[in-house]
């Protein structure tokens, strides 16, 4: 039975981000995977929101990912009808990444490789028991032992279902099919509408393939769907099925929508789908599943390492489970809009025309990117549990931006009083301390500037956890709070 550290059960987005994320803090971990290779069967999830490219900037990754990617100026609330657009918005990357799945996950693998974590391939884990010191888990083939495990294998994931978790939520109403394929002549491309919902036909690439979205006429989950379904739902959507065969990947999602009623059960925690499912609508499972990760990884690394408390992990549930009920709020209000009867189309109607004034627009633009994802810290000032800006500071070594500090996953405290002035003795070993210079104007998404700090202490997931007012009140606290005792 080999042991690490940590076990990660699922070798998606959100497993893999949490397997680099401990990596970089040395922590011994390994990820546990059923597919027997990293290509995907189809492409998925479609592209990455700022708030995403932000979090692997700050790992120093961002570039590979918005290299391959096609930008897009705005984000999605309730239909293709009414983009909203970021442009303005203050960040490096004020814009949507069209990139799909397959290619997120490659890149992602890529990192992980370099960062030396081995993953278990052609395995998957059935079950676990877990004592005071460590969870045995169980494989199809044998075991692992782990300190902890995190369930990162998907919305029917083994390791939420053997925890005992509830999974609560809304059972699906609507459901639309979903594939990649050939056809033999020109579709219609683009969406359309009809008294049944909407429908989409777009290219994949450069592959000579297609990939169609189609909203069933009736609930279907009796079943796997097959080349025929989609057939006949294109026949009665357009009038012909277009020649479509040779299909690569075929499937079906619903308006289902689901959360864990808790992320963590003694030394077993949940991260992405494993812990919220909802309807695909604005692209933000995926990204919310990265941003979990991001959260988790650096708390679950300092109590590895005996630098925090176990404790420390309850913040991981307190701070990420209210953002996933917001998604799951949002992708219902998406599914409501998107009916097409009477009723719902005045209701759209409505709405379409809410969107199109600058301050809604500003604040739905936020949500749906994540950059106005806020944790509650306590009162203060409004950077207080905020993403830290990614600015262009002076430091005495030149040069650098903020992202750049945060690559090695470790907590940075930014001095931009007198140099020297601040003493952090007893956290030396854990906090970067940088005596900077920036010039410009302090600004957030949706919220317009703010006062400019005297210091602020920013978390290895990029968000503020103490700001200075000229004073070092509260500063100690913050230190042990978020990274240990002193030394």
């Amino acid at each position: 039975m080999r042991e690490h550290a940590v076990v990660i059960a699922g070798g998606g987005p959100t497993g893999l981000m949490v397997a680099g994320e401990l990596a970089l803090a040395g922590i011994d971990v390994a990820v546990v995977e059923r597919r027997a290779r990293a290509d995907l069967i189809g492409s998925r999830a479609g592209g990455l929101h700022a708030r995403t490219i932000e979090v692997l900037d700050q790992r120093g990754i961002g570039d590979r990912f918005v290299s391959r990617g096609t930008r897009h100026p705005a984000v999605l609330f309730h239909s293709h009808l009414v983009p909203l657009d970021i442009t303005d918005f203050p960040t490096r990357r004020n814009f949507t990444l069209g990139l799909f799945q397959t290619h997120i996950e490659r890149i992602l693998g890529e990192w992980v490789s370099e960062l030396a974590v081995p993953i278990y391939r052609e395995r998957e884990v059935t079950g676990f028991a877990q004592d005071d010191t460590g969870v045995d888990v169980e494989l199809a083939d044998g075991r692992l032992r782990a300190q902890y495990l995190i369930g990162c294998d998907g919305g029917r994931s083994v390791v939420r279902k053997a925890a005992g978790i509830e999974f609560a939520g809304w059972d699906p109403t609507r459901s639309w099919l979903i594939a990649e394929a050939e056809m033999s002549s020109e579709p219609q491309w683009g969406f359309r509408q009809d008294d049944t919902g909407t429908y989409a036909i777009g290219k994949v690439e450069d592959s000579g393939r297609v990939r169609v979205v189609l909203t069933e006429r009736q609930l279907g989950t009796e079943r796997e769907p097959t080349l025929r379904d989609v057939s006949e739902a294109l026949a009665v959507a357009y009038g012909t099925d277009f020649g479509i065969h040779n299909p690569v990947w075929i499937s079906r999602f619903t308006d289902m929508t689901r959360q864990a009623v808790t992320y963590r059960k003694q030394r077993v925690l949940l991260a992405g789908d494993a812990a919220h499912v909802h309807p695909p609508m604005g692209g933000q499972g995926l990204n919310i599943g990265v941003q979990d990760a991001v959260n988790l990884g650096w708390k679950l690394a300092q109590v590895v390492k005996l630098t925090s408390p176990d404790s420390l992990l309850d913040s991981y549930q307190a701070e990420r489970h209210p953002v996933a009920a917001r998604v799951l709020r949002n992708t219902m209000a998406h599914v409501a809009l998107s009916r097409t009867d009477a009723r719902s189309k005045a209701l759209n109607e409505i709405v379409s025309d809410l969107l199109c004034m600058d301050e809604p627009r500003k604040c739905f633009a936020a949500m749906m990117s994540g950059l106005d994802v806020s944790y509650d810290l306590g009162e203060g000032h409004p950077l207080l549990g905020r993403r830290m800006p990614d600015l262009d500071l002076v430091t005495a070594d030149g040069p650098r931006r903020v992202f750049a500090l945060l690559h090695q996953a470790r907590p940075v405290l930014l001095n931009f009083g007198e140099p020297g002035s601040i003493d952090i003795a007893g956290w030396t070993d854990r906090v970067q301390l940088v005596d900077a210079d920036y010039a410009g104007a302090w600004e957030l998404p949706a919220m317009g500037t703010v006062a400019a700090p005297t210091a602020v202490l920013i978390r290895p997931d990029g968000y503020v956890a103490w700001v200075g007012d000229g004073t070092r009140t509260g500063l100690t606290e913050a230190l042990t709070r978020w990274f240990g005792a002193p030394t």
